[in-house]
């Protein structure tokens, strides 16, 4: 049984309007989709990634279950508050994880159903802990990178090399690396907003090889009937042979070919993420690296080390894409050298 037939069965009742059909063993009069598929159609209207599709259709089929399968609708600010109380004390999870619950209710109570809220200013949401950032020395970052090779070392080395999200690497097209201008531009990036970020000249022979791969590959699918690549924002309909164009390809393309969870067409996606994650939690294992780091840290550490090279810090907001200047400022714990630069009364003479 496929992901959405599950959806439907367990929520036959969880439909808008309630329970169709007299039960007099006819078939029933085609009604209004069911709520999960409301949702997952009022996220792609606004335009939402297939992550947070899947996020918000998750948290509504929690709430539902957690119950007892009553409509939304039945219910109010008593059991969302229960429902979030209970993931914090009974399941332990951490704070973002509970405001992305709540965002996910609110979406479904104000985007879905339509149901005006005003008990919404009373839901208090979990106050997230002010972390600092896992940051690797540039010693140490040599010797993760020079643990890991072929297409996921090059990703990697995007990451801390140009300050890249993961899933902004990941994404990558062949029209977006610049090499003239040694640049890359970050299209749709957090917050939906692109930004151009410095293409690092070590790079360069390795990402020209890695685009004529891409080019060969894409050749051979388009003698197989496919090679048309999947474009947001209804480009495909406004240019219909960009999807089939070498410049739309992504640069770190998948082994093989998938089906689109939306549409169903069968083409070539970009690599799965997990791939990279993998690899750098290896490297990192055998690189003998003790810091929790990761994919992320790479870019943390790409920030502080332009500051610890002497850039200011708008110049690193902007390339790090942070709307508000106080965001990067997270990074500044390493001006002035940070907690290593003082000297501690124990080493006083």
């Amino acid at each position: 049984m496929s992901y959405r037939a599950k959806d439907e069965a367990v929520f036959a009742a969880a439909r808008d309007g309630g329970v169709t059909g007299s039960g007099g063993g006819g078939p029933a009069s085609p009604g209004p989709p069911r709520l999960l598929e409301q949702i997952r159609i009022r996220c792609r209207t606004k335009h939402y990634s297939i992550r947070t599709e899947r996020a918000y259709v998750g948290w509504a089929r929690r709430f539902i279950l957690a119950n007892n399968r009553r409509h939304p609708r039945e219910l109010g600010i008593a059991e969302v508050e229960a429902f979030l109380s209970a993931l914090a004390v009974r399941d332990d999870v951490a704070a973002s994880t509970q405001n992305q619950a709540l965002s996910a209710l609110l979406f479904l109570y104000k985007e879905v159903l339509g149901v005006d809220l005003p008990w919404v200013g009373s839901v208090t949401r979990a106050k997230r802990p002010k972390r600092l950032p896992v940051v690797l020395t540039s010693a140490e970052v040599r010797s993760l990178l020079a643990l890991i090779d072929g297409q996921a070392g090059l990703m990697a080395s995007l990451l801390y090399g140009a300050g890249m999200r993961l899933m902004e690497a990941v994404r990558l097209r062949v029209k977006d690396v610049d090499f003239g201008r040694c640049e890359i531009v970050v299209r749709n990036g957090k917050g939906g907003k692109d930004r151009r970020v410095p293409l690092p000249r070590r790079l360069e022979a390795a990402l020209l090889a890695q685009i004529e791969r891409v080019r060969v590959l894409h050749g051979r699918d388009l003698a197989q009937g496919y090679g048309e690549v999947w474009l947001p924002h209804a480009l495909s309909r406004k240019y219909p042979t960009a999807g089939r164009e070498p410049g739309w390809q992504y640069v770190f393309p998948a082994s093989g070919l998938s089906d689109d969870p939306r549409s169903g067409t069968r083409r070539r996606h970009h690599v799965d993420e997990a791939v990279l994650q993998r690899a750098v939690k290896s490297a990192r294992v055998a690189a003998g690296i003790d810091k929790p780091a990761t994919c992320h840290t790479l870019r943390h550490s790409f920030a502080t080390h332009l500051l610890e090279a002497g850039h200011d810090i708008r110049t690193v907001q902007e390339l790090l894409g942070h709307k508000d200047v106080a965001t990067t400022q997270i990074y500044t714990h390493v001006l002035g050298r940070g907690a290593g630069g003082v000297l501690s009364p124990l080493d006083r003479d």
